[in-house]
């Protein structure tokens, strides 16, 4: 018990054992008072990104104050543990390749304006809206897969911030927050096509026109910004006959959260004006007709009471 008191004591009095626990204490303390902060000063901010970010801002001065703190406790032997840092630090980085990719990975996200939070994006295959950015990963709430049209399926996504330096990063909201759209409408040969077209065109800009000025908008900074051509913004109706129908082509802009809404409302709107018509335009529809087999008679003789008879 004596030798076990004294090897505590001997221990103890090392001046580098007792910064260490210096600095676990420190940091256990530091750690505590910002996790405090973080959770109470958020919540009275009304603006959810606002109150992202202050979260994020909080936990980012706290890792600096605690190393800080670390290199204020151990600035007289800073000189001494050069040498260490550097024989470790080499094995380390061979070690931990992937977790210094993904810090190299959220240095790029922060810097290189790939994403940011509330961004809708596709990154490793998946899709989704980036609801958290930490130093190693981020977070998606995933998109699609068995649920279609870019609706939330449920699952939530975290994916390593190397991939940026590995895979194509598809942004849906970031300079031009939104899409073009296309369905297709069959319309029966023998309808009247101009004026199909001029209620397709028409219902077009009815359902989406609401996008066209903040569209325009948003795509004139763009062309001021990129090397990248005028594109057309308001809706579009192109018309090809095939052999069984005239197919009519609605290219729109919409809302990249409104996809399948606007999809609803564009059909329903053409049913009700193709109705409308009294059959001037109808929808077309791929038929099949089954042909009946012609009958087949078969007549038998019997050649052995032909013979017999005779």
């Amino acid at each position: 018990m004596t030798n076990s008191l004294t090897n505590i004591q001997r221990w103890l009095s090392d001046p580098t054992i007792t910064k260490l626990i210096e600095v676990a204490i420190g940091m256990v303390i530091i750690a505590i008072v910002f996790r405090f902060i973080s959770k109470s000063l958020p919540r009275y901010i009304q603006d959810s990104d606002t109150r992202y970010r202050t979260r994020k801002a909080i936990n980012f001065i706290g890792y600096i104050i605690m190393l800080l703190f670390a290199l204020f406790v151990f600035n007289d032997r800073l000189g001494q543990f050069t040498v260490i840092f550097g024989v470790v630090g080499a094995g380390i980085a061979f070690a931990l390749q992937e977790v210094i990719g993904s810090f190299a990975g959220w240095v790029a996200i922060s810097l290189g304006q790939f994403y940011k939070p509330g961004d809708r994006v596709q990154l490793g295959g998946i899709m989704g809206d980036v609801i958290d950015i930490s130093i190693l990963r981020t977070t998606l709430m995933e998109c699609g897969d068995w649920v279609k049209a870019d609706l939330y399926n449920g699952r939530i996504v975290r994916i390593a911030n190397s991939f940026v330096f590995k895979e194509p990063v598809y942004n849906y909201s970031a300079d031009f927050a939104f899409l073009w759209d296309e369905i297709t409408v069959p319309v029966k040969y023998g309808s009247q096509h101009k004026l199909a077209k001029e209620i397709l065109e028409q219902v077009a800009l009815e359902v989406t026109g609401e996008y066209i000025p903040l569209a325009k908008k948003q795509w004139h900074k763009m062309t001021n910004k990129y090397l990248i051509e005028d594109a057309r913004i308001e809706p579009i109706v192109t018309l090809i006959a095939n052999d069984n129908w005239m197919q009519f082509t609605i290219r729109y802009p919409v809302s990249y959260k409104q996809r399948r809404i606007k999809k609803d409302q564009l059909f329903t709107r053409i049913l009700d004006e193709f109705e409308n018509t009294n059959g001037k335009v109808m929808f077309a529809s791929a038929t099949f007709e089954l042909v009946e087999a012609p009958t087949i008679n078969v007549r038998l003789s019997d050649k052995n009471n032909n013979l017999n008879r005779s």
